[in-house]
């Protein structure tokens, strides 16, 4: 079998197509090849990176502009539902039907979806524009990465893996910078500023376009019946959609409230028929059950989702601290974040390279892990006086471990499936990371806004006797200003607190005393919501400790589909040709060299 290099093996030729980035069914791609395609799956990759951190920075503008920021998780979470229900479909048809199509079909839905949502009225419209656009996200970030895996053996992988990290490196640190500097814009061109944050995508995502039809052209797939697993589909968006709905909304309805209950009931009721329906779909299924005899992808599954739950309860707080507790505007918050990014990248980079060189990656999650935990913990410690220079270096504790832990579990389960089921692998494994992210949004914002309340309440309660305070509710410059009347007009019982948090710009209106009881406040509620983050991490830490750490292999997805094929051809069994290894993780492959280097390609959880 063919090892690392440009050469394709004997008996297999490169196509001489003049499309850009053409390869033959049976031949390895050159490194030109690779780059090309690549290019312009970077563009999609942007869009999708880009999108997570535009909107985390500018949300409290959004909020407030559209008069709802306690409802900023009905955003997020309908962003997060509809994408991750969409990754595994992507996943699943991209295996039966081939990548290129419907890469380009998630690139026109998040367009279409980003264009609504420059157009939202009211935050319930923006989720559901939100909705629509993640459909579309679903793919971009899936599909990027399983088309690497086509390309690329996973022992190669961190060689081109640089190039993704760069883009997301970039998008990481422009996306708070664009996003603080569009929400901080009155209007331009004539539109509020917040509206960009949405259609700065439009002109990237026609590029896109534009590029990878040009650009993208992989071997076509074998001709198979496949039935597509609609009721699964259908099934799985009645198990979440209630279950995410509570967690979003148990705090106003109440945890017992009649409401809660029927949505409890729901969402049991439809993991019930998921599971049913999976069964009865068998290789046909959107997420195949038996991929969860593989060891490998049943606890990466388990780190994915616990991992998505604390790294989105750190970012969608983080920046709710810095632009309340800290007073900073949405560009300034946007900078703040600079070292998270640091940390992510740094971390991403550390683990490709290494896992290259040695073969090994196990040890990259279980450290990971732990430095999640601790950054998280370390975050919890936060008031409103802590320093940047301490802020910084915990983000880059948290951004570090998260970097750390992404790449190296995706490889693992790549590494540790059949070629053709690449992609509902990647696909699932991203699936388990948003399903853990959505949950994490959904009840950790809860968590925020169910106790900020009290937070601030208590907040007053131990600041307004304070000699500060007093002189500022004596202060007559501070009384004649108008930013001060909600807090005077609360101190004065003319007004209850009720609906203020709706829209928090008046906060840095406020004279700073009299802001101080608001900033703690939320600062002590953050606090809270990290510290059950880091007790969370913990769970991953467990999972990933128990990871199976399999040799990598030395073959790409479109050779191994092409091996696949022949070996079927010649009425040989895939384990023959492909080297697997059984259920119980017993290595039927070549054992791995002095450098950590296979032969022949190493699969766990035969079926």
């Amino acid at each position: 079998m063919t090892g690392p290099g440009p050469s394709p093996a004997p008996g297999r030729t490169v196509a001489a197509s003049g499309a850009p980035g053409a390869i033959a069914a049976s031949g390895a791609p050159t490194h030109r090849q690779i780059i090309t395609i690549l290019g312009g799956l970077m563009i999609g990759m942007f869009l999708a990176a880009l999108d997570q951190t535009i909107v985390a920075t500018s949300i409290r503008t959004i909020g407030d502009s559209l008069h709802g920021l306690s409802l900023q998780a009905w955003v997020t979470t309908a962003y997060l539902i509809t994408s991750t229900i969409a990754t595994p479909l992507y996943g699943k048809l991209s295996d039966v039907y081939g990548r290129k199509p419907f890469y380009l079909l998630a690139i026109v839905l998040f367009l279409i979806g980003s264009l609504l949502s420059g157009t939202a009225d009211s935050m319930y419209q923006l989720a559901i524009y939100r909705g629509v656009q993640g459909l579309g996200a679903g793919g971009l970030m899936s599909l990027a990465i399983t088309i690497l895996g086509d390309l690329v053996p996973p022992r190669e992988r961190a060689r081109y893996q640089g190039m993704f990290l760069a883009v997301f490196g970039t998008s990481s640190v422009l996306g708070p910078v664009i996003g603080g500097f569009f929400a901080g814009a009155d209007t331009i061109l004539g539109i509020a500023g917040w509206r960009w944050v949405f259609l700065i995508n439009i002109p990237i995502g026609i590029i896109g376009l534009i590029v990878i039809t040009k650009v993208l052209h992989l071997p076509p797939l074998p001709k198979v019946k496949h039935r597509i697993d609609w009721p699964g589909a259908l099934a799985l968006v009645i198990g979440l959609v209630p279950l995410l709905l509570v967690a979003e909304q148990g705090r106003a309805w109440g945890w017992d409230s009649g409401w809660s209950l029927v949505c409890y009931a729901l969402g049991v009721v439809g993991l019930g028929l998921f599971l049913l329906a999976e069964r009865v779909a068998g290789e046909d299924a959107l997420l195949p059950l038996y991929l969860f005899r593989n060891r490998t992808f049943a606890i990466g599954a388990g780190a994915n989702t616990i991992i998505g739950l604390g790294m989105f309860g750190a970012l969608a707080t983080l920046p709710l601290y810095l632009q309340i507790a800290k007073n900073m505007s949405p560009t300034e918050a946007g900078l703040a974040l600079i070292p998270l990014t640091v940390g992510i990248m740094s971390g991403s980079i550390i683990a490709g390279q290494l896992t290259s060189r040695t073969g090994r990656y196990k040890v990259f999650p279980v450290v990971g892990t732990t430095l999640m935990a601790l950054g998280a913990l370390l975050l919890s410690r936060l008031t409103v006086d802590t320093s940047m220079v301490m802020i910084g270096g915990f983000t880059i504790v948290f951004g570090l471990g998260l970097g750390l832990s992404m790449q190296p579990l995706i490889l693992a389960v790549q590494n540790a499936v059949p070629p053709k089921e690449m992609g509902v692998a990647t696909s699932s494994s991203l699936f388990f990371r948003q399903v853990g992210g959505t949950l994490g949004t959904a009840v950790f914002l809860s968590i925020l806004f169910s106790t900020v309340g009290q937070r601030i309440t208590e907040a007053f309660a131990k600041i307004a006797t304070t000699a500060d305070f007093q002189a500022a509710l004596a202060d007559p410059a501070v009384v004649a200003d108008p930013a001060n009347k909600p807090v005077l007009d609360l101190m004065s019982g003319s007004t209850g607190g009720s609906g203020m948090l709706d829209d928090s710009s008046f906060i840095s209106a406020l004279d700073p005393r009299l802001a101080r009881p608001f900033q703690v406040g939320f600062a002590e509620s953050i606090d809270l919501v990290l510290t059950i983050a880091a007790g969370v991490m913990v769970i991953a830490i467990v999972l990933v400790a128990l990871l199976p750490e399999l040799p990598l292999r030395n073959v790409s997805g479109i050779q191994g589909r092409a091996d696949e094929a022949a070996a079927a051809a010649a009425g040989l069994a895939p384990d023959e040709s492909l080297g697997r290894v059984g259920e119980h993780g017993g290595d039927v492959g070549q054992e791995q060299g002095a450098e950590g280097t296979v032969d022949e390609p190493v699969v766990e959880g035969q079926r």
